[in-house]
C-alpha cells in the first residue's frame, strides 16, 4: 500500500446485523487514531444506523437500502454517491458481492477486504478470511483487516451512542411503568436470526421466576415480537414484575432501554453487544458451541459480563435456520445461567 498518510477521505463497509456493526467500533476507534485528520464515513444498513449516529470517530452516516422495491435503482445512485465523495480507500468488513461491486463502481482507489468467492476479485488489497474458524473475537477480527494499514492492534472496548430522542422516549416510560419497574430491573431477550441460538423461552421464564423469588426483581421482554414467545400461560404469576416491550422500540429506544436496566439475560444475539457497549452487565446464553459460531468469537467483551455455553461438540449437527433436534437447545439448563446472575447481582 502507498505511504499510510496518504489516506484523507476513508469508507467503511459494515451493513449487516446489529452485533456486527458493534463490534467492528473498537477498529474504527483505531483508524480514527491513526489517521486523526482524515473524513471517515461508514455505510450501514437502515436498521442500525442509529448504532453509529453521533459516534465520535465518525463523520458521517450513509445508508444502504436493499429491501426497498427501487433497489436496483438505489444502488446505483449509492454508487454515483459515493463516486462523488471521492474515497481514496475503502474497509469492507461485510465482504458481499453487492459491497464488493459498490465500491469497485464508485471507483475507490483502494479496496481492503476478506478474499472470498463474493466477487473478492474486486478487491485488491484482499486478505485470507479466518473467521469461520472462531479461533478469536470477532472484535479482534475486524482490528486484524487494518493491519495493512499499519495498525496493529487497539483497546477491543465497543461504543454505542445514545440518541437524544430515545432518552427522552425512555424518561417517559420510565415513570409510566414505575410501579412495577423494581430494582433490580433485568431484560430478557429470547430471539436471535437464527432459531437455533435461541435458548427456550419456558428455560427463560424459569430463570425469571426464580429472580423474582430471590431478588423481587422485575423484568422487561425486549426484541422483535416474531423471535420470542413469551406466552400468557407461561408467564402466570409474573405479570405483575413484566413490561412487555416485544416489537415495541426502535433500536435508539432499545439502546436506552437497556443503559437504564441492571442486567440483560439474552439468547446470543445483537443486544447482548448492544448493552455491552452501553456498560450494563450482560448473560449470554449459547446453545451452540462450534467453530465460528462459538463464545471465543462472539461473547460479550466487558468484563462484568458472562458466557453460558455447553461443551464443544462437534457431533451436534444444526440445520442453518432450522434446528434438527430441539434437545440441543436445552443443553443449558436454567441453574446454570442462575448461578451467573447471582454473581452478577451480587457486585450490582
Amino acid at each position: 500500500m502507498p505511504y499510510m498518510q496518504s489516506f484523507k477521505n476513508i469508507l467503511i463497509v459494515r451493513t449487516d446485523r446489529m452485533g456486527d456493526v458493534i463490534l467492528t467500533t473498537p477498529a474504527i476507534r483505531a483508524l480514527r487514531q491513526k489517521f486523526p485528520d482524515a473524513r471517515l464515513s461508514i455505510l450501514v444498513a437502515p436498521a442500525t444506523a442509529d448504532l453509529v449516529r453521533g459516534n465520535h470517530d465518525v463523520d458521517e452516516v450513509l445508508v444502504d437500502d436493499r429491501k426497498n422495491m427501487y433497489k436496483k435503482w438505489r444502488f446505483f445512485r449509492l454508487v454515483s454517491q459515493l463516486r462523488q465523495r471521492r474515497f481514496d480507500l475503502a474497509i469492507i468488513f461485510h465482504t458481499k458481492k453487492r459491497t464488493n461491486m459498490l465500491c469497485f463502481l464508485a471507483g475507490i482507489p483502494y479496496r481492503l477486504g476478506y478474499r472470498n468467492k463474493k466477487f473478492g476479485f474486486l478487491l485488491n488489497h484482499p486478505i485470507v478470511d479466518t473467521r469461520p474458524l472462531g479461533l478469536m473475537h470477532e472484535a479482534q477480527y475486524c482490528m486484524d483487516v487494518l493491519r495493512p494499514l499499519g495498525i496493529a492492534g487497539g483497546e477491543l472496548q465497543v461504543h454505542v451512542p445514545l440518541q437524544k430522542e430515545a432518552e427522552a422516549w425512555v424518561e417517559s416510560f420510565w415513570n409510566q411503568q414505575h410501579s412495577k419497574l423494581a430494582h433490580p430491573v433485568i431484560a430478557i431477550h429470547s430471539g436471535a436470526s437464527c432459531p437455533t441460538r435461541r435458548w427456550p423461552s419456558k428455560c427463560f421464564v424459569e430463570v425469571m421466576k426464580s429472580l423474582q423469588q430471590k431478588y423481587r426483581a422485575s423484568f422487561i421482554l425486549v426484541g422483535a415480537a416474531d423471535q420470542n414467545a413469551f406466552s400468557k400461560e407461561l408467564l402466570q404469576g409474573l405479570q405483575k414484575s413484566v413490561v412487555d416491550l416485544m416489537g415495541n422500540t426502535s433500536l435508539a429506544q432499545l439502546a436506552s432501554v437497556l443503559n437504564r436496566c441492571d442486567l440483560l439475560i439474552s439468547s446470543d444475539s445483537g443486544p447482548v453487544h448492544l448493552a455491552d457497549g452501553l456498560g450494563t452487565p450482560v448473560v449470554s446464553i449459547f446453545t451452540r458451541n462450534q467453530p465460528g459460531i462459538n463464545p471465543e468469537r462472539w461473547r460479550p467483551l466487558s468484563s462484568r459480563s458472562r458466557v453460558v455455553a455447553p461443551p464443544l461438540d462437534m457431533s451436534i449437527s444444526f440445520a442453518k435456520g432450522e434446528v434438527l433436534d430441539a434437545q440441543f437447545l436445552e443443553l443449558i439448563q436454567p441453574q446454570e445461567v442462575l448461578a451467573v446472575v447471582d454473581d452478577i447481582l451480587k457486585l450490582c
